[in-house]
């Protein structure tokens, strides 16, 4: 057995060696549609060739000079013509195509989505009437995505630099694969329910559209659109725009630019405010300069009607106070008359009294207490 036992560079080599030697993996055709297309400066294009069960990596070195398309996208349906390869030093299997060409202007899943878009702008989904503005500062957002992402970081990470005092809700979601537009969609109307929320952000990386496709299933797409709160679909990607951006409020390139474009940084805030209140003292110093002489006169005026208003509440008040003067029972009792309680309440009759009761009887100066013997009326 120990002749059996290989290094990984032995086997690899020994892969290599079967696949340019075995007639039946050089020289042939293979259908399917692209994903994850990718043209380089060097020359090289780089894709994945899938059909609704799997996929293969494949290569087109130098596909300028074989005459390969330059305008392959995503969704493409291609027929290619190659042989298979081995990358020895990574042990990666891939095709490496000598001549592509497109046997459909699109594959079935973008055509269902096109068809699906068609319907949706027709209702009005994608109207700009229907936006809702952002709020110009917001102090609490939420956010679903990948707890495990590396989207979340840079959404706390730019947050942290741009507003350190902005909360942060986070809807932990999958962003891919089975259950990922449920969990989207649910994350959304979860953060909906938290009254004081200022904006969503639902998104995610980049990644190939499979990895991308949870946000272009209707179910995420018409949450985006119910949102009653201002939402934007941050999905990292540089195809055209997935439904969920044609939804949203707002769309953004990245979950980075996302918080770009929702939270403003409090350093230019405080400069903004620092210029403003600058301008507004020269403002203020120009229009005292130019208006001081009508200023001056102003006050004149001002403290000729404060002396007329004085002099009327003093008469108004002396007039007043004389009224009570004149009013003052006490001032009845200087004239020699005299003033009778009976437990403390003035008595204007006899009637009011019974033999036996005690009665005060109030003089200007003094009184006496007295008991009532016999009542006349």
């Amino acid at each position: 057995m120990d002749d059996r036992i290989y290094s990984v560079s032995e086997f690899n080599r020994m892969v290599k060696n079967y696949l340019e030697d075995n007639d039946d993996f050089r020289e042939f055709f293979l259908e399917g549609e692209l994903s994850g297309v990718t043209y380089y400066k060097s020359g090289h294009l780089y894709f994945t060739l899938k059909d609704k069960n799997s996929q293969i990596k494949c290569a087109a070195f130098n596909y300028r000079f074989k005459r390969i398309p330059e305008d392959l996208k995503e969704g493409d349906s291609v027929k290619i013509f190659g042989d298979a390869g081995f990358y020895e030093n990574r042990g990666e299997f891939q095709i490496l195509a000598r001549h592509i060409e497109k046997t459909e202007e699109t594959g079935e899943l973008f055509r269902k989505l096109e068809k699906l878009k068609k319907e949706l702008e027709a209702k009005g989904y994608f109207s700009y009437e229907h936006k809702q503005p952002l709020p110009k500062y917001p102090q609490k957002i939420g956010v679903v995505t990948s707890y495990t992402g590396a989207a979340l970081q840079d959404i706390i990470n730019t947050t942290r630099k741009r507003f350190p005092n902005v909360d942060i809700y986070i809807y932990p979601a999958k962003v891919q694969g089975t259950g990922a537009k449920e969990e989207i969609v649910r994350g959304i109307k979860a953060l909906n329910r938290i009254g004081d929320i200022d904006l969503i952000i639902a998104g995610r990386g980049g990644g190939s559209i499979e990895d991308l496709w949870a946000f272009n299933e209707e179910e995420v797409a018409m949450a985006f659109f119910n949102s009653k709160k201002p939402i934007i679909s941050a999905v990292g990607h540089e195809i055209d725009y997935l439904l969920s951006d044609l939804t949203a409020d707002v769309r953004a390139a990245t979950p980075t630019q996302a918080i770009e474009i929702a939270i403003p940084e409090k350093r230019k805030i405080y400069e903004v405010l620092e210029l403003k209140e600058q301008q507004l003292k020269r403002i203020a110093e120009r229009y005292f300069i130019d208006r001081q002489r009508e200023i001056a006169d102003a006050e004149a005026r001002l403290e000729k009607a404060m002396k007329r208003a004085l002099e009327r509440w003093k008469m108004d008040l002396e007039m007043k106070t004389n009224k009570l003067i004149l009013l003052n029972p006490l001032r009845t009792l200087l004239r020699g008359y005299t003033l009778t309680f009976k437990e403390g309440v003035q008595l204007k009759g006899s009637a009011d009294l019974q033999a036996g009761d005690e009665i005060e009887t109030r003089f200007a100066q003094g009184s006496v207490k007295s008991i009532v013997k016999e009542i006349r009326k």
